[in-house]
């Protein structure tokens, strides 16, 4: 049996036929029918929004909702075939289920989660995760940073410039050595096994990894294996700085 750590509803398979402004996807379902589905997820989309691909759509039962179907899932051919998760709702809600089950040992001991903390010089930021317990010796901070880019099986992070995701590691970077910096990395997608910053998209932030990486930040460049199914935590990743 599979001990999933999420588990989609029912999905509605069909074929990408456009993607614009950004939120919206028109996706031709298997009936036929042609619809236009939410897209959570405001980025590129850097090598997983290929028009043809195959698509996975969850369907609202709210009938106040503008638009009934979200667009949950996309299969890229880089390696094989490989379903990706591109709703970047989710990695955040999957990484409290498996912080609950202390499914990374790297973090060591901790028996409190607060999700969505103020931290930072201007306290104006929010860390994903923090992290505390009698037996912590220092609270963890962590930050989730959803990952669907790959170059065959590397994983890169980001995909496009991203002053916000500076911004996060100088913040975390800030932090230390008084407190434990921990950078997530949730690798939605099951055919990679190595991870590195994408240095062609964002030198700035490839370069500030490294800095952080030597002043002790953590950096768990976790795999997950993404199906129509479910999703389930595959362990880390190699990081290839």
């Amino acid at each position: 049996m599979i001990d999933w750590l999420y588990r989609y509803p029912p999905l509605y398979p069909g074929i990408l036929l456009k993607r614009h402004k950004r939120f919206f996807a028109d996706v031709q379902l298997a009936s036929g029918e042609v619809v236009t589905a939410h897209c959570p997820n405001t980025g590129p989309m850097t090598g997983v929004s290929t028009l043809g691909s195959a698509v996975q759509l969850s369907k609202s039962a709210n009938p106040n909702r503008k638009l009934a179907y979200t667009l949950e899932l996309i299969q890229v051919q880089d390696n094989e075939p490989t379903w990706v998760g591109v709703n970047t709702a989710l990695p955040n809600q999957i990484v409290k289920l498996a912080l609950a089950k202390y499914l990374f040992p790297e973090l060591g001991n901790y028996s409190h989660i607060k999700s969505e903390v103020v931290y930072g010089v201007d306290k104006k930021s929010r860390v994903d995760f923090f992290l505390t317990g009698d037996d912590t010796e220092r609270p963890i901070y962590l930050e989730v940073k959803n990952t669907t880019w790959a170059k065959e099986t590397l994983a890169l992070f980001p995909d496009t410039e991203t002053t916000r995701g500076q911004k996060h590691l100088r913040e975390l970077m800030a932090l230390l050595p008084q407190m434990r910096s921990v950078m997530l990395y949730f690798i939605n997608r099951g055919d990679c096994t190595e991870f590195a910053p994408g240095d062609s998209t964002d030198p700035i932030y490839g370069k500030l990894l490294r800095e952080a990486i030597a002043l002790g930040l953590e950096v768990l460049p976790c795999r997950f294996d993404v199906t129509p199914e479910g999703i389930r935590y595959l362990g880390l990743a190699k990081l290839v700085i």
